[in-house]
């Protein structure tokens, strides 16, 4: 049995336990959960997990390496005796403890590590709250287990007892526990670890044991008059997985690029987090850290949201089990499909929780990386099932936009029967292109589609107002008609491909044209929905009459989707200023 599927017959456990610890916190008036905040964290660890099958090569393939070619001592019968295996755990915890506390002591290990210390609240969701991104320098400190020739077979085990062993420290409903605090990590000793108190700040690193940290003098007892304040100094206030992996890299590379000196752009990423070089610090100033800044980060949320979040978060749940379940014997390929499917899920709930995005448009997100998924992957009759019911998402959302804008006195009906009407013909242009021989039925449907789009991006504009967008446009178009063309485009289809080319050009134009006007967020967004259009069509086109596109499904169906989605949503962002209420 593999790593990943012991994860997943422990999950079940794992979520008795919150659910014991929910229950403790309530009936002593003590509730340390916040659904966001829990669902942000677990989601977090689901994710960390399901990326965990394209970094094995880096968790275990290196250590594997080092050990068949480099180990200094091989006996692996004294590995797997009762005292290798305690001698081992051990050495794992000692190697734990030094990789820990240079995560706090520099930047780009902190850069991996934060994502675990970003709640602001303690609890045993917490624990489950990984990074994504910690195995890509993290192996370096195993490696003098390999040296010593500890069989990769033990070290993927302790590995996993270490880990297990820390879920349950955190938590604020065990108090302290004597003499067990002296030797072990413990919810006491771990508590101060996650505080950011200037008394607790970098403290208490050890996995199992906290001896470590009193050998090397970075143990901290949790004092009983200062309560422990969580989060990091550099507050996420997201629910975004994908921001918070990224937060910390990506203020590392803005500090790192604007440094002038070489040798301080190096030690940005070296340092201890929080150092920047003076030039930096004075072009970009950040306030100073205090205490009175910790504000708990908790975005409103409906009671239908909450509800939508809790069913969508024992969807995903179940979708990440099934994936890591087969993940390690599958092929690469579909791992990263299903991966990119759970990905698009996550992000999706966490931006619906923080009010980004609506219902709808979450499920419209969802159902279009089902859609794509199924279809690259040859699952036709769920294929059929996503593939319409993406634009009927969309097209509900657009009815429940114009309900909402329409209750508000702020309503241009002309304006959102064309949305319709393009979300209706690409809806027909989806069904007729599932079934065989039915390719011009299916373009005459886009067709209608996209002359829709450009009557609605004509809406208060001229006429293509940027000359040199629509030049660009045109000659895209001109370009890629040749290319198929002599790529062996069947003469009955080169006047309904050429009139198909023209209209799409055309409506790409428009909105380039329409954006550079409105210089809004919203206009850009619909002119890189219409980009990606004609990308989309460009790689359909090349499949069906030049030349077999490997996973040409991904490629096409990824980039209409970008399409529609980026249309729909710059467009209700400028129709509806309130985006929640547009996507509910």
């Amino acid at each position: 049995m593999s790593p990943s599927q012991i994860i997943v017959l422990a999950t079940p456990v794992f979520l008795l336990l919150i659910a014991i610890e929910l229950m403790v916190g309530w009936r002593r008036q003590r509730n340390t959960y916040r659904l966001a905040d829990a669902v942000s964290s677990i989601s977090l660890g689901m994710l960390s997990q399901t990326s965990a099958a394209f970094t094995h090569l880096l968790r275990i393939g290196i250590y594997t390496a080092v050990f068949e070619h480099v180990a200094l001592w091989r006996d692996d019968a004294f590995w797997t005796s009762l005292p290798g295996w305690l001698l081992a755990l051990l050495f794992y915890d000692f190697c734990y403890y030094w990789l820990h506390r240079m995560g706090h002591e520099s930047a780009v290990l902190w850069a991996a590590h934060a994502v675990h210390h970003q709640s602001q609240d303690y609890n045993l969701s917490t624990a489950l709250r990984q990074t994504s991104s910690g195995a890509l320098l993290g192996w370096v400190f195993y490696v003098p287990m390999a040296l010593a020739g500890v069989p990769p077979l033990v070290f993927g085990v302790v590995a996993l007892i270490d880990l297990l062993y820390q879920f349950w420290v955190h938590t604020e409903q065990v108090g302290k526990l004597g003499w067990f605090d002296r030797w072990f990590c413990s919810p006491s000793n771990h508590r101060v670890h996650h505080a950011v108190n200037d008394a607790y700040l970098d403290k208490n690193y050890g996995g199992i044991l906290i001896l470590w940290d009193r050998l090397f003098g970075t143990f901290k007892d949790e004092d009983d008059h200062e309560k422990c304040v969580y989060g990091t100094r550099g507050l996420l206030n997201s629910w975004d997985p994908l921001w918070a992996n990224a937060q910390v890299y990506a203020g590392l590379a803005h500090d790192s690029w604007h440094a002038h000196r070489w040798a301080d752009k190096l030690k940005v990423w070296i340092k201890p987090p929080g150092w920047r070089p003076a030039d930096v610090a004075e072009r970009f100033p950040k306030p100073a850290f205090s205490m009175a800044q910790m504000q708990i980060f908790q975005p409103p949320m409906s009671r239908a949201v909450q509800w939508f979040a809790l069913v969508q978060f024992a969807v995903l749940l179940t979708g990440v089990g099934a994936f890591l379940w087969q993940a390690d014997t599958a092929p690469l390929a579909h791992n990263a499909i299903w991966f990119a499917v759970l990905l698009v899920g996550q992000w999706a709930l966490g931006a619906v929780m923080q009010g980004r995005i609506g219902m709808l448009m979450a499920l419209m997100l969802q159902s279009a990386a089902l859609a794509t998924a199924t279809s690259a992957l040859g699952f036709t009759e769920w294929h059929w099932l996503f593939k319409p019911l993406t634009m009927v998402f969309a097209l509900v959302l657009v009815a429940a936009s114009a309900y909402s804008t329409s209750a508000r006195g702020q309503f241009d009906s002309k304006t959102w029967l064309l949305l319709a009407a393009a979300l209706a013909g690409s809806l027909a242009g989806d069904v007729f292109l599932m079934f065989q021989g039915f390719f011009i039925p299916g373009l005459v449907g886009f067709l209608v589609a996209h002359l829709f789009y450009v009557a609605l991006f004509k809406r208060g504009q001229a006429w293509f107002p940027h000359r040199g967008a629509l030049a660009a446009t045109l000659g895209i178009g001109v370009g890629m008609y040749a290319f198929l063309w002599m790529g062996g485009l069947p003469p009955a289809l080169r006047v309904p491909v050429a009139a198909y080319v023209l209209v799409i050009a055309l409506m790409a134009a428009q909105a380039m044209g329409r954006a550079t006007v409105l210089r809004s967020g919203a206009a850009l967004r619909v002119a890189l929905g219409a980009g990606c259009f004609m990308l989309s069509d460009s790689l359909l086109a090349t499949d069906r009459f030049v030349t077999p596109l490997p996973w040409a499904p991904v490629w096409v169906l990824s980039t209409y989707y970008a399409a529609q989605v980026l249309i729909v949503s710059g467009w209700l962002a400028r129709e509806v200023p309130n985006k929640a209420v547009a996507g509910t």
